[in-house]
C-alpha cells in the first residue's frame, strides 16, 4: 500500500473509534484525494479546531467554495457539531475526517461523484 492508502486507513480508524461511524470507504478516499498534498503536511493535514480563523477557513474554502453551500450561521454550527463528534479534546483532528463528516452532514456526497 502507498502512503495515501495508509493515511486513508488511519482516517477510517478515527471515524470508527473516535466518531462512532462506519466510513463509506469510496467517499473517504475521494475526500482524501480532494484534500490534495495537504494530507502529507503535518500542520496542514489537521484542523486546529480551537482557532476561530481555522474554522472560518474550513467554512469558506470547503463548505462554500467546494461544496457550494450558502454562507450562513448553520455552516459554523455544523463545523462545531463535527468537532464535538470528533472530540474537542482530541488533539489531532484530521482534515480529511472533518471534511468527510461535513460532506455526510450536508448530504453532499454528489460533490465527489
Amino acid at each position: 500500500m502507498g502512503k495515501r492508502d495508509d493515511l486513508i486507513q488511519k482516517y477510517a480508524a478515527d471515524l470508527r473509534e473516535k466518531c462512532g461511524t462506519e466510513p463509506d470507504m469510496d467517499l473517504l478516499t475521494q475526500v482524501t484525494i480532494g484534500c490534495g498534498p495537504s494530507i502529507y503536511d503535518t500542520d496542514a493535514s489537521t484542523v486546529a479546531a480551537s482557532e476561530a480563523h481555522e474554522l472560518e477557513t474550513v467554512k469558506d474554502n470547503f463548505l462554500v467554495k467546494k461544496l457550494g453551500l450558502e454562507d450562513g450561521p448553520e455552516l459554523m454550527e455544523a463545523i462545531n457539531a463535527v468537532v464535538d463528534t470528533y472530540g474537542r479534546s482530541e488533539r489531532n483532528k484530521y482534515r480529511a475526517v472533518v471534511y468527510y463528516l461535513l460532506v455526510k452532514h450536508f448530504g453532499k456526497e454528489g460533490a465527489y461523484a
